[in-house]
């Protein structure tokens, strides 16, 4: 057995267990439960959530796989990353961590998707597009499974076993999280946080063990169009929101959630009072089917972030917002990490 594991308590010992075979080991990802809970006690670990792609890593002896979050093998557009964990002390573990890449400080999943398509070894590493593996969790050591032990103690062993440089990196974490943590996170442009119970076992299932704490962006923006609904939707489908830039009303996407059946009768009518014929964006919006509107109501929008392309991610409803005039709504810039 693994000198580390000699270590541990005799009662942590009795929870390890003989491995299934390394691709069984990376059946399936532990996954996290999205909450709007902000208070939480003693024996929680705080880490960054990272806006990437999920992977699980195996090793045995000179074979190293990537897999997606769907058990698809991606090493061949991370050949990087597979040279490094080859390289690595120990020649069999499982490994839990997201593949991300950076702009301006900040994981950009637009970034990454230009590698995420990329299969040749060759042509991932002529991209241009630097890649990073943040790993937090180690599930298999030299041939004993480690799931049954607590989140706290397989992260100890995973910092000892492993050799962490670029473009591996261990995850931090932290004892405390809660609102003030998760607005400095928000404020450095960071996804979100992940809280984890530090006794945790991992299961190979979506958890409330492991919970999502997500930014959500928020502003105010234009509506100039709707969608029809499809299905058993009453109302409309989505608003077509934009902002002002330079006095032309730039598309920002469309939002179709945070609605009941009470504000989508209302706005419709609303709407309907307000329908025109053209298109009150400054580019073309295709989407079938399109409604447009005189744009002089505001709506107050949450949202994750804005893409590359300014396009609003996530994006729900909160609500018609009467103090402020159409033509003062701008885009909000964040302030920028540091």
């Amino acid at each position: 057995m693994n000198e580390l594991l000699l270590a541990l308590p005799e009662a942590q010992q009795r929870l390890l267990t003989v491995a299934p075979d390394a691709h069984a080991s990376a059946a399936e990802p532990m996954r996290a439960v999205r909450t709007d809970r902000r208070d939480f006690g003693p024996g929680w670990l705080f880490e960054r959530k990272l806006d990437g792609m999920r992977a699980l890593a195996t090793r045995d002896a000179d074979r190293v796989r990537l897999l997606s979050r769907t058990g698809r093998t991606v090493q061949g557009g991370y050949p990087e990353i597979a040279e490094a964990l080859a390289g690595q002390p120990c020649d069999g573990f499982t490994l839990d961590g997201e593949i991300v890449a950076f702009a301006h400080g900040r994981t950009d999943f637009a970034r990454l998707q230009q590698r995420m398509q990329l299969t040749d070894p060759r042509r991932a590493l002529a991209s241009g597009v630097a890649v990073t593996y943040y790993v937090f969790d180690l599930l298999r050591l030299d041939g004993v499974d480690l799931t049954r032990l607590p989140l706290r103690t397989r992260k100890s062993l995973l910092r000892r076993a492993l050799d962490f440089r670029p473009p591996v990196r261990f995850t931090p974490h932290r004892n405390q999280g809660g609102q003030r943590q998760l607005d400095d996170a928000c404020g450095r442009g960071w996804e979100g946080l992940i809280a984890k119970r530090a006794d945790s076992r991992y299961q190979r299932r979506r958890s409330p063990d492991w919970l999502k704490l997500k930014c959500a962006g928020g502003q105010e923006l234009v509506i100039g169009g709707f969608t029809e609904p499809a299905g058993s939707r009453s109302g409309f489908g989505a608003l077509l929101v934009g902002h002002y830039d330079n006095g032309s009303l730039v598309y920002a996407g469309k939002v179709g959630t945070g609605f009941d059946h009470r504000v989508l009768a209302r706005l419709r009518a609303g709407l309907d009072a307000l329908e025109t014929a053209a298109s009150p964006f400054s580019q073309a919006v295709r989407e079938r089917g399109a409604h447009w509107v005189e744009p002089v109501l505001v709506a107050e929008i949450g949202f994750t972030e804005w893409t590359r392309d300014g396009m609003l991610r996530h994006p729900r409803f909160l609500g018609l917002r009467q103090d402020k005039a159409a033509a003062d709504v701008v885009r909000e810039r964040p302030r920028k990490a540091r």
